[in-house]
């Protein structure tokens, strides 16, 4: 499944137009024919349920009542006077049920499954909240649920594992390769294959077509309500809205309502892991080139043999080798920037926000406060920025506290 998927690191033209979902010349389904097959029935059903208002009136009641949206816009006055410069709002998707933004993509798709008569779910997760969220999802809906997650995240989010397990789900740890998130969607395509009658992926980042546009549409919930809420409290939209980037679903859900404000700059923040220069690093924006990876075109890291190279980040939910196709356009486009971010920077960051406004961020959402601290310092007082919290960082402490060397 993996060389399948791979094995190709150009696209030419006649590829781009007779394939679907593509962002400039990023995107596409470049997979096996069996997947092709379910991603195509996946396409029609999903068409089918955007123009049935039921559809999107069962989605909205779900977010409001399981949810509990909207999550706030915090205005971070402690951190906005310590940095000294511009104005700070944090949009807390922490405060979203069960901790993260993944609960807005899993319940459509799920909904989407139950539409289509599909009687098992199966994700990938990376540092565990996008399998929390479909464990729960599957419990509430009443379906199978089966996870895969890399080894070597499952040793460093036991606790997301057993949360997961707690709800139903069966955990498979995935030990090919690195054994982290890369080689959970591998596993999970896998069984995809093997199961396509009753069987329903849910996808948890904005790749490989039709789920760019999927999870677009179900996380662009963070900037909608971003937008009305910044209009509310400052007349006004943002300067800038940074946000935390690994597969791209927080992101892209955080940029969505802002694309097309151009005034309003796009901040992306990947994981440098080391440093870009030490080759362990997950900043796939920063060093990486264009290819063929998971189903689509799109930037990545690769070795010099064309292959997959290793990644590295303290972020199990950032330490993916490629990014979302739509995120490649907004960069290629000069429409957003993407700026890498260090372990060091991103604990910093984590610590920073912990103490000037007691909220404890995820370790991935740090990244983005990171970046942040830098630049906000540089702009006027009378600038706003949002910064999206994409989860808690309970999760987070003890690999914190372990990487400050402390004994918990």
């Amino acid at each position: 499944m993996k060389n399948e998927m791979m094995n190709q690191t150009t696209v030419d033209a006649k590829e781009k137009d007779t394939n679907p979902g593509y962002y400039g010349n990023f995107g596409g389904q470049y997979v096996p024919d069996a997947v092709l097959t379910a991603l195509d029935e996946i396409t029609e059903a999903y068409e089918a349920a955007k123009a049935d208002p039921t559809f999107d009136e069962e989605y909205r009641a779900l977010l409001a009542d399981y949810c509990g949206r909207q999550t706030p816009l915090y205005h971070a006055e402690k951190l906005t006077e310590q940095l000294g410069g511009a104005k700070i709002y944090l949009k807390r998707e922490d405060l979203n049920h069960l901790g993260a933004h993944k609960l807005n993509n899993v319940l459509g798709q799920i909904l989407l499954a139950k539409r289509m008569g599909k009687t098992r779910i199966i994700a990938e997760t990376g540092a565990g909240q996008h399998g929390v969220a479909t464990a729960a999802a599957a419990a509430r809906f009443g379906l199978a649920c089966v996870v895969y997650m890399g080894a070597e995240d499952c040793r460093r989010q036991k606790l997301n594992v057993f949360r997961m397990e707690m709800l139903g789900a069966t955990v498979v740890p995935v030990t090919a390769g690195q054994a982290t998130l890369k080689e959970a969607v591998d596993a999970a395509f896998a069984d995809l294959v093997e199961h396509l009658a009753d069987t329903f992926y849910i996808i948890g980042s904005a790749v490989g077509h039709p789920y760019p546009m999927m999870v677009k549409d179900f996380q662009k919930v963070i900037s909608e309500e971003a937008r009305e809420q910044i209009l509310e409290k400052e007349g006004r939209l943002p300067d800038a809205v940074f946000a935390c980037v690994g597969g791209g679903s927080n992101a892209i859900g955080s940029f969505a309502a802002f694309i097309g404000d151009p005034k309003v700059r796009l901040i992306g923040a990947e994981a440098a892991g080391d440093g870009v220069a030490t080759g362990r690093h997950a900043a796939t924006m920063t060093k990486g080139t264009v290819g063929i990876l998971d189903g689509m075109n799109t930037y990545g890291l690769f070795d010099e043999a064309g292959n997959v190279a290793p990644v590295y980040s303290i972020s199990a939910g950032l330490d993916y080798p490629g990014v979302g196709p739509e995120h490649a356009f907004l960069k290629d486009s000069g429409r957003a920037e993407y700026q890498a971010i260090t372990d060091e920077e991103a604990v910093q960051a984590f610590l920073t926000l912990s103490k000037a406004e007691g909220i404890i961020p995820a370790i991935e959402s740090s990244h983005a406060v990171a970046e942040a601290m830098k630049q906000v310092p540089q702009m006027s007082r009378d600038d706003v920025v949002i910064i999206t919290i994409s989860g808690r960082g309970d999760k987070d402490v003890e690999q914190i506290a372990d990487y400050l060397g402390v004994e918990i």
